[in-house]
């Protein structure tokens, strides 16, 4: 495995701003999704609010020839949909949005679902569920502890609650480049893989599936669905590791640690 980057104080403070920007993005996007508002419509605002009002840099335009500055996954997409005007969301619907956004040199990673109009109390279930396994992945991060105790924490919250672990998608170290060291699974076993240390920044970002793990690559090369057709959510965070513990770089300002 490559080397895993440990981000000095001064690169931790950058990451801090870009993590507290691309928090404003989703507090900005609360008010804007809604009944009748098209996926790309939520493209097309945050695009114009991180560049006009934060001045920064939407991070995936352009990564990896993608198009667009988030991806838009509703209902049994589990991730990396892709934002079309002919997409419009209804009452019932659940969308993952994902954004990534650099500022200073550095890129913040973070994702929130949104439940639109009335969602069945399934769905709901699934989405607090899928935020709960997120958080008892984030808790238990400290130096010292493993990438495996992340994955055994999330893992063991979704499927006591009868719901799947998305294997083939995971989080992943970040700094000045999206995609950095380590990858961070979603299941584990408890003392095995990476130590963790100070210095050490990450996405936490599961996927968790109301039937099967299983899933799919749609035609689109983008599009990933669960292969039955049921529910998917996930939620995502970029999380450092302090000398004592964990800080959330993208806390939201309605979220409470």
């Amino acid at each position: 495995m490559a080397s895993v980057k440990l981000k000095s104080a001064e690169e931790l403070n950058l990451m801090r701003e870009s993590g507290r920007l691309l928090a404003r993005v989703f507090d900005y996007l609360d008010g804007r999704i809604d009944i009748g508002v098209s996926t790309m419509d939520i493209n097309d605002v945050a695009e114009r609010f991180i560049i006009d009002q934060l001045h920064a840099r939407p991070a995936s335009k352009g990564q990896y020839g993608y198009q667009y500055v988030l991806n838009s996954s509703v209902n049994y997409v589990v991730c990396h949909g892709v934002p079309s005007t002919n997409q419009k969301l209804k009452s019932g619907d659940i969308i993952n949005v994902d954004i990534t956004l650099e500022q200073g040199g550095f890129i913040a990673d973070s994702s929130k679902m949104y439940m639109i109009g009335d969602v069945t109390p399934v769905a709901k279930r699934l989405v607090d569920k899928t935020y709960e396994a997120m958080w008892e992945g984030i808790r238990v991060v400290k130096p010292g502890a493993t990438l495996g105790d992340i994955g055994y924490a999330i893992q063991s919250h979704a499927q006591k609650h009868g719901y799947s672990v998305v294997r083939e998608y995971c989080g992943h170290g970040i700094g000045r480049e999206m995609h950095e060291e380590p990858q961070v699974l979603h299941y584990g076993q408890l003392g095995k893989g990476l130590v963790l240390q100070e210095g050490m920044v990450f996405t936490i970002e599961p996927m968790i599936n109301q039937g099967k793990a299983k899933v799919k690559l749609k035609k689109d090369g983008w599009t990933v669905v669960t292969s039955d057709k049921k529910l998917s959510a996930q939620w995502e965070h970029t999380v450092a590791v302090t000398s004592d513990g964990y800080e959330v770089l993208t806390l939201r300002a309605e979220e409470r640690i």
